[in-house]
């Protein structure tokens, strides 16, 4: 260990990430415990509310129901927030549900359909067991070594995501899968890339990187893929879907940016929403993401203009996603526990890294009371991050960075 640094392989470090971990399970049992209270003292009807007035699982319901849609015309319809609810009410008998969004692309439905084949608590529980396995699955498969699939599976975007029956599971995946395969499995990777196209901000920044990488068969593989998905869910519900997809989420999704508030922004992890957060009205607040979108964007190009430190590498591209989309959640998050267990897994992360990733890692579940407090945490913790990482990268000798292989894919 060198002067002034607290190395990973420390006793007091490992007691911290021990500690830690213990935390978090703490935390997701007791999430889990709540739900099942909730269900259990209501004999499990078909529809159970927490106390927020949102069915346990939450934004669940949205993908259960756009499961049920599959098979019954699709989800056009509810491309109307108002139609949307009444829907809601008609399925679940419950007129005076909190306010739900459709605001998926369409053809999510290809990913979702069997979840509706299933009553909502049934298929609740079997979204969160195989997703989390899956998200497992992936991670301990590109890199990270299997004594972490416990610090994987608590992690607190693990427990955001069960709480609000999100989908940052699959999404995480697919960026693991992607990113892993760009080298050794490029046709494996754009199929992924493409695929994750159900959440396209978590890829808006992959066209610089597959690029400056040379990577045209990903490339080539991720077109046909998307337009494939587009084409398909257009013969299955008709062109128009995705005429109406663009003229009505589309701009609903901008709207909800402004309107959520207090109530809505605390999930939200973009530099737009932190600063309305900390007060700045609407245009000031737009000047700071414009910033952050261009430092992101800056910073992907240097560090992918060349060979560098990959696992750096590919935690510098992740923080950067984060940072340049102005509609990005904490559920999004769970992908960081790949990153922060490679990083972990080096051997080679100083105090003030580790400070940094546990931060990051807590980050998803540390925005519920600071953003209720109106503080914007993620937009003081994401750049501090990224900052350390350019640094880094900056400081890594030329020829050490390009003889290190990617543990994602040895």
């Amino acid at each position: 260990m060198s002067h002034g640094k607290l190395g990973t392989g420390n006793p007091a470090s490992v007691r911290i990430y021990a500690s830690l971990t213990v935390v978090a399970a703490a935390i997701l049992l007791a999430v889990v415990i709540f739900d099942f209270q909730l269900a259990a003292a209501q004999s499990f009807p078909s529809f159970v509310l927490d106390p927020g007035g949102f069915p346990v699982g939450r934004d669940f319901l949205n993908t259960w129901i756009g499961g049920r849609s599959a098979f019954s015309g699709g989800p056009a319809d509810w491309f109307d927030s108002s139609a949307y609810m009444a829907a809601i009410a008609k399925v679940t008998g419950i007129p005076d549900l909190a306010p739900l969004y459709w605001s998926y692309p369409p053809h999510l439905l290809f990913f979702i359909w069997p979840f509706g084949l299933l009553g909502f608590l049934p298929s609740y529980i079997v979204w969160c067991v195989t997703g989390l396995a899956l998200y497992v699955w992936a991670a301990t498969s590109c890199g990270v070594e299997r004594k972490y699939w416990v610090f994987l599976a608590v992690a607190p975007a693990v427990t955001v995501n069960v709480f609000l029956g999100q989908n940052g599971f699959l999404t995480a995946a697919l960026l693991i899968g992607g990113l892993a395969n760009l080298e050794r499995r490029p046709i494996l990777a754009g199929i992924l890339f493409g695929m994750l196209t159900i959440k396209p901000q978590l890829g808006l920044l992959l066209p610089i990187v597959l690029v400056l990488g040379g990577h045209w068969r990903v490339i080539g593989s991720a077109v046909v893929t998307t337009v494939s998905l587009v084409a398909a869910t257009a013969a299955w519900f008709g062109p128009e879907i995705w005429i109406a997809y663009w003229h009505k989420v589309l701009p609903q999704q901008h709207e909800l940016l402004d309107v959520a508030g207090i109530m809505g922004w605390p999930i939200v992890a973009s530099a737009l929403i932190n600063a309305r957060l900390a007060g700045l009205p609407a245009d000031l607040a737009w000047v700071v993401q414009g910033a952050a979108s261009v430092c992101a964007v800056g910073a992907v190009v240097w560090t992918f203009w060349r060979k560098r430190d990959p696992v750096l590498s590919l935690a510098l591209f992740v923080t950067a996603t984060f940072l340049f989309s102005p509609w990005i959640m904490n559920y999004d998050m769970v992908v960081f526990g790949w990153i922060v267990a490679l990083l972990r897994q080096r051997g080679n992360e100083a105090f003030a890294d580790q400070i940094l990733s546990l931060a990051l890692w807590m980050l998803p579940i540390l925005m519920f009371p600071f953003g209720f407090a109106q503080i914007p945490i993620a937009l003081l913790i994401l750049p501090l991050f990224a900052a350390r990482l350019l640094w880094r990268l900056s400081n890594d000798r030329s020829k050490q960075a390009s003889s290190v292989t990617s543990p994602a894919l040895a």
